[in-house]
């Protein structure tokens, strides 16, 4: 059972020239992960380019998840939605054997209010068979998942944590200074993990930490242990490459890194689209 602290990292899903998942780069993604400090794993988020993936397709991408990792590290699993009933389903049919939590955004596009936000997350909680860890990104949902709608559903026995990408500080100091000791506050921005681990978040679920898992994670287990020195020069080591891969979408900016280091080609699927070739130049440029 994993602990919810540390770095976790988004999983991409690596695809062939003919947008098929290529299964051998992403076994390669995930041993370089576990084999350079990350703490946890997870799999089919945003990062995941989950949105395109058929069912089947998911499925494979949780098993091959499984046997990659073999144990050594907790997996986290992203099931959510705007269509509750839909998203219950999905989880009363899943095999989550292998996976130690779920992730599950707020609703997007229909904007649902505070209630009906509160109203979903306890219909997710209350059919999980796995810890429910929320996830408030406003820039992908159109909505915000206030601080009071959060330290409410806090209190259900099966939500334990949350992956906060408001980039909003005073909301997220306002629910680290009222959340229960057992709840834990999540960085969803690589960029701010260092600041909000300063008062009082446990970790990150990352994008960055793909290309840099062991000065990434390092940093993250450093600020856990109070060696704030250390940690504050990993963070300035990494910060423009934790800005520079968002900057013409995600997961296009971590693709190209990746490339760079060898563990993957660069395709997305449409929507998504290549990002520019100056950004590619200096992100490419980044990986030592």
């Amino acid at each position: 059972m994993m602990n919810f602290k540390g770095a976790g990292t988004a999983l991409i899903t690596p695809f062939k020239s003919d947008l098929t998942i290529d299964f051998d780069a992403l076994k390669r993604i995930v041993n370089h992960q576990i084999e350079n400090g990350t703490n946890y794993l997870v799999a089919l988020g945003t990062t995941g380019e989950s949105a395109t993936l058929s069912a089947h397709e998911k499925r494979n991408v949780m098993d091959c998840i499984i046997q990659a990792n073999g144990n050594r590290v907790p997996l986290v699993i992203g099931i959510g939605g705007n269509h509750t009933q839909a998203v219950i389903e999905q989880i009363q049919s899943t095999n989550f054997d292998g996976f130690s939590a779920l992730l599950s955004v707020s609703p997007y596009y229909n904007k649902p209010n505070q209630n009906g936000i509160l109203a979903h997350y306890k219909s997710i909680a209350d059919h999980s068979p796995l810890p429910v860890i929320l996830y408030n990104v406003p820039g992908r949902t159109g909505s915000n998942m206030t601080a009071a709608t959060q330290l409410e559903l806090a209190s259900h026995p099966n939500v334990v944590a949350t992956k906060e990408a408001s980039g909003n500080m005073e909301q997220i100091m306002e629910i680290i200074m009222n959340k229960p000791t057992d709840f834990h506050v999540i960085s969803g921005d690589d960029a701010l993990t260092f600041p909000m681990m300063a008062i009082g978040a446990s970790g990150v679920i990352s994008v960055i930490n793909h290309a840099f898992p062991a000065t990434f994670s390092g940093m993250v287990n450093d600020a856990l242990e109070g060696r704030w020195d250390e940690a504050k020069s990993k963070h300035y080591q990494i910060l423009k490459a934790s800005q520079k891969i968002f900057e013409d979408g995600s997961p296009g900016g971590i693709k190209i890194m990746l490339n760079q280091m060898g563990l993957c080609e660069t395709h997305l699927r449409a929507p998504l689209f290549p990002v520019n070739s100056t950004l590619e130049n200096e992100l490419r440029q980044l990986v030592v």
